[in-house]
Formats: C-alpha cells, sequence, structure tokens
C-alpha cells in the first residue's frame, strides 16, 4: 500500500491543525475520516426497511422473530466485546493499517447475505461485519482525536454525529428504494466501503506521538478510569435509547398497517434527518456542558417515544414522535463522545474511545433486547416504547442529580 506522509498531532492547547510535510492538514483528512465513520451506520440502518421482509422470508425457520431484528445489533455486540481490545491495539499499533484493513474485511463480509440462503449464516456474516466496524469506528474516531484539538477538535466529533445522522437518512431511504426490489439487494451497498479504502490510501498516515519512540509508546499509561467510567455507563443507557427508534420504527409503522418498503423508509429518513437536526445544534449548545445537555438528550427522547405510545394508529402522530425522539438523541451523541474524549491525552485516546465505544455499541445490541423485554411487560410495541420513554426520563433525572455540582468536562477547551 502506498504510505502517506507522517502527521504529527496537535497538543490539548494548540488548536492548530496538524502538520503533513510542512503544510497544514485539515479538510481532507477530516472528510474521509467521517465518511469512514458511517460505515457503522450504513450496518445499522440500512436493512432496517427490510426487516418486516426479512422476517416473512424466513418465518418457517426457528427463532426468525426474534434473530431477524438482532440482525441489526448482532455488529454491534461484537463492537461491543472487541471495541476496548481494539483501543489498545491502536494505541500500539499502526492506526492506519487496522483502519484499512477493517474497510476490506467489511466490504467482504457485508455483501455476504447476497447469496447466503440460511438466516443463521447470515447471522455469523453479521458477526464478521462487527469486526470491521470495531476497527473502522475505534480508529476513525481515535484519528479525528489525534489530528484535531480544542475547538476544532469539538467541530469534527460534532460533524461526525451530524454526517452520520445525514447518512443514516439516505441509508434509511436508499435501503427503502433498493428494498423494493427484494431483501437482499440493499447488501450491495456494502461494497461501498472500497471507495472509502481508496481515497484513505493517500489521505490517512499514522500520527506521531509526542515523540515517543516505540518501545516508550509500548508501555501506555494506566486507563484513566475516573474520567472514563461515567461517560461509559451512561453510553450503554445512550445506544438503547438512541436506537430504538431506528430499530423498532420500521415495526411500529407495519402494526398500523403501513406496508410498503419505500414509506417505511422514507418515514425512518424524516426521523433521521431529526437525528442530524440535534448534533447540528450541538455546537451551539456546547457551553451549556453534559450535565445540562445529556438530561436534555435523555427528555426529548423520552417525550418522542411517550408520543409514539400515544399515537395509536395515527402515521402523522407516530412520525412526530419520532421525530422529536430523534432530536433529542442527535443531542446525546456528540454530547456524550464529546465528554469521554476531550479529556484524555494521545497514548489514552485509543483505549478511551475503544472503552467508550464498546458501551454505546452494547446500548445498541441491548437495545431491541430491552424492547422486547418491555413489550412482554406492556403487552404491545408502542406501549414497551412509552415505557423506554419513562425510563429515560428517569435516566435524565438522576444524570442531572448527579452531575450539577461537579465539574464536568468543558467541550471548548
Amino acid at each position: 500500500m502506498t504510505k502517506a506522509p507522517a502527521v504529527t498531532i496537535p497538543t490539548e492547547v494548540d488548536d492548530a491543525r496538524p502538520m503533513v510535510n510542512g503544510k497544514l492538514a485539515g479538510a481532507p483528512q477530516g472528510v474521509i475520516l467521517l465518511a469512514g465513520s458511517c460505515m457503522p451506520v450504513l450496518a445499522a440502518t440500512l436493512i432496517t426497511p427490510v426487516l418486516p421482509s426479512m422476517s416473512d422470508f424466513f418465518a418457517s425457520t426457528p427463532g426468525a422473530a426474534a434473530l431477524v431484528p438482532l440482525l441489526i445489533g448482532i455488529p454491534a455486540l461484537v463492537v461491543a466485546i472487541l471495541a476496548p481490545f481494539a483501543g489498545g491495539i491502536v494505541d500500539r499499533f499502526n492506526r492506519r493499517t487496522i483502519l484499512l484493513l477493517g474497510l476490506v474485511l467489511y466490504a467482504l463480509v457485508g455483501t455476504m447475505p447476497l447469496y447466503l440462503d440460511s438466516l443463521y449464516a447470515i447471522a455469523a456474516s453479521r458477526l464478521a461485519v462487527g469486526v470491521a466496524e470495531a476497527a473502522i469506528i475505534t480508529c476513525c474516531t481515535t484519528l479525528l482525536g489525534d489530528y484535531f484539538a480544542g475547538q476544532r477538535r469539538n467541530r469534527y466529533f460534532g460533524l461526525q454525529a451530524v454526517v452520520t445522522a445525514l447518512a443514516a437518512t439516505v441509508f434509511f431511504a436508499l435501503g427503502g428504494a433498493l428494498g423494493a426490489t427484494g431483501w437482499r439487494t440493499p447488501f450491495w451497498v456494502y461494497a461501498g466501503s472500497l471507495i472509502i479504502f481508496a481515497f484513505m490510501i493517500p489521505l490517512i498516515s499514522q500520527p506521531v506521538g509526542n515523540g515517543r519512540s516505540r518501545s516508550e509508546r509500548a508501555k501506555l499509561p494506566p486507563i484513566p478510569w475516573a474520567r472514563i467510567a461515567g461517560p461509559c455507563i451512561v453510553a450503554i443507557f445512550g445506544g438503547i435509547v438512541f436506537y430504538a427508534v431506528i430499530v423498532q420504527l420500521s415495526y411500529v409503522l407495519t402494526g398500523i398497517g403501513v406496508s410498503a418498503t419505500a414509506i417505511i423508509g422514507l418515514a425512518s429518513a424524516v426521523a433521521s434527518l431529526a437525528t442530524a437536526a440535534g448534533a447540528i445544534s450541538f455546537k451551539r449548545l456546547a457551553r451549556l456542558q453534559a450535565k445540562l445537555l445529556l438530561p436534555l438528550g435523555f427528555t426529548l427522547a423520552a417525550v418522542g417515544l411517550m408520543v409514539i405510545w400515544a399515537a395509536g394508529s395515527s402515521f402523522a402522530l407516530v412520525l412526530v414522535g419520532a421525530v422529536i425522539a430523534s432530536a433529542g438523541t442527535g443531542i446525546l451523541l456528540p454530547t456524550m463522545l464529546t465528554w469521554a474524549v476531550a479529556g484524555l491525552s494521545f497514548e489514552e485516546r485509543g483505549r478511551g474511545t475503544g472503552l467508550w465505544t464498546s458501551a454505546f455499541f452494547l446500548g445498541q445490541f441491548l437495545s431491541p433486547l430491552a424492547v422486547i423485554a418491555l413489550t412482554g411487560i406492556a403487552g404491545a410495541l408502542q406501549p414497551a416504547l412509552g415505557l423506554l420513554g419513562i425510563v429515560s426520563l428517569v435516566i435524565a433525572a438522576i444524570i442531572f442529580t448527579v452531575l450539577r455540582n461537579r465539574s464536568t468536562t468543558d467541550f471548548l477547551k
């Protein structure tokens, strides 16, 4: 592979961009890393509109009713397990190489359902997708933290949430449109990671960490558990709430009589635009800090979920609830990520990012399971989402109470 020029990392107090062969590097590296960050989002959203069709196709397969919705969550479980190890690996070895290998693996295993006829084999391929996701998201987020500092890093983390939300909008609509020709068709889009791979070869290089030698970098400082534990705990709950609408909206719409895959994809895309709007607002809201933004995000998500509960068979009200909930989770995502990563050093950043990613994706995996459990209590899907909304309100109150008298990271430093 062609080797890109070395990049030095900025310090926490230096808001300048890193230098590449004496020139300022920023937009090209930032844009391609943001594009790479969209790959895990693709895995979670592209096939959502075709889940009901897959459920019908595999109806005779034992356990299909529970396994098909988990096809979205299976990669997340793998990311949750592997991301901490991926973080340790990228702190010790070459971030660029791991990222490129992850993109190739993503294309290879992501397209396997095009020719697999067994639901269990498809589930196994989704496990491999999770391995690729763990490498991609950990490396992309870590490299954004390496390449940028201060307000510039803050902007890129905010942009990461915005771009991934907008990408989700496109993938929802694309999945719905392609799914109209058959549930397998959307899986072709996974090959798009090879395009990103081609652009990353010349643009992305391995950062140089504060001039330390390889042997010195192998002796990493301890993980700052006191700094990262809180953000990781919140990320688990955030992941559950964040993916509740993403995974369940298609089933809610099917339950009220909306059967057209294209309409389901369009509705999911509209909700995803609300996520993007919430993420865009983070730039202006960042001065409020985590102690206020986290409760705000969870509260909006709670209100939206309870509107879906109260909507009954009204398509318009279900969509309104999905938009409100998605706006809240759009605020949550960049807030949680920036809160977790902003205070970490270069030698801590890969592992810290990996731990946060693990927690968030664990929440993604647990989301459909939590909804299944709540459905058993409530008796139906929409009341179950309402109960999840109540839980989200309780979480908002707990976070506000715990953080209000504590000094949390100032995102702008």
